[in-house]
């Protein structure tokens, strides 16, 4: 979920130009042990950038390799952020995960990608032009953004299915395909298709057929109602001073940017979807393939990740994540069978080129392990 008062799509497309740029100019660095300079560049990174809480962990080849936890998670009651149990607002690394769910179904046969989305969910109100799954995870389907301060709702629903009174009237922004357009509401749509093809509530699935089999027991939705243990506390700086972020209620958004998760289950995510028996080729190849609008022109995008490289030609297939108390971002890169994880309690973090850095750093540590499976 991004700031209400940055234009997604603006938002989003900055920071991952500024990744794949930084990534080609950054020196690789070869420390005696990377271990030890990962955590000098990240204590380092989260002293100079204000942030009160940070997480960040590294896998490499089916095994987290490092992790370390800075600040804060609860600054009012000095509690020290651990990447195993703080549990961070991840926003739209959500998305990821709901695309995983989607690609499963298709697998077993119960979702068609290429199918009109209202096949699936037929109150979904009939627009001039329609739409289908693989537009619509892929933000080619047209269907709006937050507007306003969306993003501050406290209104609870009870289902996702009642969450799309929020944008299922309102007219689509451009004609489907034509043009991407990043869209957080168009996953809510999403998990509605995932249910109707599960048989079962989208969190109810997901927790099933996605967190629980990847051992992921820290994710889960943040439910405001709930005494969540471990979960971070939220904040924005505003003119050099720490403020809370006022509370907010992510039940109009599961699917796509309303989960807690801990940057080791992120890793533990990655890693599994690279290595695990459960993640065929077909699916990775459905996920990772970058889609185009109706023109040709490529998007970055493919299903519930951006798929870009940088100027060295290293792929980068991950998603950042903006939320009212949180930035995450979360990053795979499948030819060295690294993921590297790192999540903030804080609006708005520039990681600046934390990710490439940690990248070229662990770059050594990969080259003495076992080849990642190939596609």
């Amino acid at each position: 979920m991004q700031s209400p008062n940055m234009p997604a799509l603006r938002w989003l497309s900055l920071r991952c130009v500024a990744f794949v740029l930084l990534a080609a100019c950054c020196p690789k660095v070869q420390a005696s042990d990377p271990k030890v300079e990962a955590d000098r560049i990240v204590s380092e990174f989260a002293r100079e950038s204000g942030t009160p809480g940070l997480s960040a962990s590294v896998g490499i080849h089916g095994e987290q390799v490092w992790s370390a936890g800075y600040g804060f998670a609860d600054v009012e009651q000095r509690v020290a952020v651990d990447p195993a149990r703080t549990k961070f607002r991840i926003g739209s690394v959500a998305k990821p995960l709901t695309a995983f769910a989607l690609v499963q179904l298709v697998a077993q046969g119960k979702v068609d990608l290429g199918q009109d989305v209202r096949r699936y969910v037929p109150q979904f109100p009939s627009k001039p032009h329609k739409f289908t799954v693989a537009q619509l995870a892929g933000h080619l389907a047209c269907v709006r953004h937050y507007a306003g301060d969306e993003a501050y709702s406290r209104t609870r629903y009870l289902s996702t299915a009642a969450a799309l009174e929020i944008f299922q009237g309102d007219a689509l922004v451009c004609v489907p395909g034509t043009e991407w357009r990043y869209s957080s509401y168009g996953y809510n749509l999403l998990s509605v298709v995932i249910e109707r093809a599960a048989e079962k509530p989208f969190l109810e699935y997901l927790d099933q057929s996605v967190l629980l089999p990847f051992g992921m027991t820290s994710t889960e939705p943040d439910r405001i109602e709930e005494v969540v243990l471990n979960r971070g506390r939220y904040y924005v700086r505003r003119d050099g001073r720490l403020y809370n972020e006022p509370e907010v209620d992510n039940s109009n958004k599961w699917a796509s940017g309303g989960m807690l998760s801990t940057t080791d289950d992120l890793v533990r995510f990655g890693l599994a979807l690279m290595n695990s028996p459960q993640v065929s080729p077909a699916m990775r190849k459905l996920l990772w393939t970058e889609q185009s609008t109706t023109s040709g022109e490529p998007t970055g995008y493919g299903i519930g990740f951006r798929v870009v490289a940088d100027k060295e030609g290293t792929r980068w297939i991950g998603h950042g994540g903006g939320s009212i108390g949180g930035t995450t971002q979360f990053w795979l890169f499948p030819e060295t069978g690294m993921v590297i994880a790192v999540a903030s309690n804080l609006s708005e973090l520039d990681y600046s080129d934390l990710i490439p850095r940690l990248r070229n750093l662990f770059v050594g540590l990969s080259a003495n392990q076992q080849d990642s499976p190939q596609d």
